[in-house]
């Protein structure tokens, strides 16, 4: 058992968009985002496209949300198909943040995602209210500036204010709930299955039930030692994550652990060419190093990801390797991930890519190979390629696979967050 007099009892606030990104065209077209039937989709012009967002009413009604495919949407006169306006709302998410600062300083507000955000409103009951009184005033602030609905969890710490706004604040009829460390045996612990619980995936949740684990409380009950044991660093966070203890403070990553750079592409088409399948690889581990060389890191854990295509009844495989000496070099990387491919792939079709570096280091703190007597001007390169496409644009500078028949680079170089501007 654990005293909670010893942890901090602070007023987060985690505030969630309801149906973000349908809720806003909604209110562009003149909508009613809660009652109005209107799907955001990736493409409307291939039916194969991923339903982005949904508004409440079409998930209600017609069962569809985020994830669903275009040809699943049923052809009625109510349903409005939207493509996605990503500039539109990347514009009302800022400007959303700006309303949060009535409320807080920039210091106590922490951007989670485009729709989700973290405010710390301690201190502030005889300015502006209870938490409760703030969440309200914040809800019916964005309501009568945007038009858009929100739901708000409130916590003693981060953890606990988005388990409460996932479990209870979205379910409310006021979109507004609180839990306290008192509500832990009641609200949090009878939670199952697992991968219902903030921060638990599919993968962990299976090794669990594995070892009979079924429920929180069940998991909060286990030996601790045991679940280091398994699971390392990250036994011990969904240990204390089941009792409702989080440290972090406004601004750090929630859960913490491994950093990781990653990208993971949905390819147009099937590719059935190696060749092509290998342009997009390129194509990719070029933005990978990109965001490691941003960070001033290298990695020596290479992953890389395939999946195939439902006309290969699915499947793939994921498989990485570990170098000697850190790297953020694009050939570099490129390189592992051909010998992972030829490794593991049979020739068949190819529907998604993913590739990401992991054991990060600084890559100021990179040690020469004597055995590469030009490996310092390949990261010299890499940076400077980088500040040519930071300040005239991702397409000003290519590699010839991007203008062959499989490069995805110049095409997506036209997106924002992998969708139409």
């Amino acid at each position: 058992m654990f005293d909670y007099k010893q942890f901090p009892k602070r007023s987060i606030l985690c505030v969630d968009m309801k149906s973000f990104y349908a809720s806003i065209i909604a209110v562009d077209k003149g909508l009613d985002p809660l009652t109005c039937h209107l799907v955001v989709v990736g493409n409307t012009d291939r039916q194969g496209s991923v339903v982005l967002a949904a508004s409440p009413a079409m998930k209600k009604d017609f069962h569809i949300k985020t994830g669903s495919r275009l040809f699943e949407i049923p052809d009625d006169p109510r349903i409005e198909l939207c493509n996605p306006r990503m500039g539109l709302f990347v514009r009302v998410s800022t400007e959303i943040t700006k309303l949060f600062f009535r409320y807080a300083p920039p210091s106590a507000v922490h951007i989670y995602s485009v729709d989700e955000s973290f405010l710390d409103v301690g201190g502030l009951e005889k300015i502006l209210g209870t938490p409760e009184e703030i969440a309200k005033q914040i809800q019916n602030d964005i309501m009568l500036d945007f038009g858009l609905p929100c739901t708000i969890g409130i916590g003693p710490n981060m953890l606990m204010a988005k388990l409460c706004l996932d479990l209870a604040a979205k379910k409310s009829p006021t979109g507004i709930s609180t839990w306290t460390y008192e509500d832990i045996p009641e609200k949090l612990w009878p939670i199952s299955p697992l991968r219902e619980m903030w921060g638990i995936g599919r993968r962990v949740e299976k090794t669990l039930n594995s070892m009979g684990i079924f429920s929180i409380g069940q998991l909060a009950r286990y030996d601790l030692k045991l679940l280091e044991n398994k699971f390392g660093i990250m036994g011990n966070q969904i240990y204390h994550h089941a009792w409702g203890i989080d440290l972090s403070e406004i601004g750090a990553p929630i859960m913490q652990g491994q950093i990781s750079y990653g990208k993971s592409q949905i390819l147009l088409r099937d590719y059935k060419e190696e060749r092509e399948i290998k342009s997009v690889m390129l194509e990719m581990c070029e933005e990978v190093a990109k965001r490691a060389r941003t960070k001033h890191h290298a990695g020596r854990t290479i992953s890389l990801g395939v999946s195939y295509s439902k006309h290969e009844f699915g499947g793939g495989f994921h498989r990485s390797r570990t170098i000697e000496t850190p790297t953020n070099i694009t050939m570099d990387i490129y390189r592992v991930c051909l010998e992972l491919f030829k490794e593991n792939y049979n020739g068949q079709t190819v529907r998604q890519l993913s590739i990401s570096i992991t054991k990060l280091e600084n890559d100021y703190e990179m040690q020469l190979d004597l055995f590469d007597t030009n490996g310092w001007k390949k990261r010299k390169i890499g940076y400077v390629v980088d500040s040519i496409r930071n300040r005239y644009g991702p397409a000003s500078l290519l590699r010839a696979v991007s203008y062959t028949p499989g490069g995805t680079a110049l095409q997506r170089a036209t997106l924002l967050g992998g969708h139409k501007k």
